[in-house]
């Protein structure tokens, strides 16, 4: 399984961003799988961001992004987006794609999301 994000970059406070995880290696359609994002920020240990699940696409937020986040996912592109709306400058933060998958973790590389003006 590999899990590859796109989408980070540098934005201004208010401003937009739409982060992807594509994810190879298994077939959303055929696993029970989890897929969650979260952030780490320069010297602040990883938190929980959102997670969808493949029940139903059962999603999940953290009280810090709820409202402004909206997390989902594309079956026919093996792939689940991050929407970040309303964007903050504490929201600035490296962000990874997890996949449990079959009792096993998987992670992305990361990618950076810097809110600034």
């Amino acid at each position: 399984v590999q899990l590859v994000e796109s989408g980070g970059g540098l934005v201004q406070p208010g401003g937009s961003l739409r982060l992807s995880c594509a994810a190879s290696g298994f077939t959303f359609t055929r696993y029970t799988y989890t897929i969650t994002w979260y952030r780490q920020a320069p010297g602040k240990e990883r938190e929980y961001v959102a997670r969808i699940t493949s029940a139903g696409g059962s999603t999940n937020y953290a009280d810090s992004v709820k409202g402004r986040f909206t997390i989902s996912r594309d079956n026919a592109k093996n792939t689940v987006y991050l929407q970040m709306n309303s964007l903050k400058p504490e929201d600035t933060a490296v962000y990874y794609c997890n996949a449990y998958i079959n009792w096993y973790d998987y992670w992305g590389q990361g990618t950076q999301v810097t809110v600034s003006s």
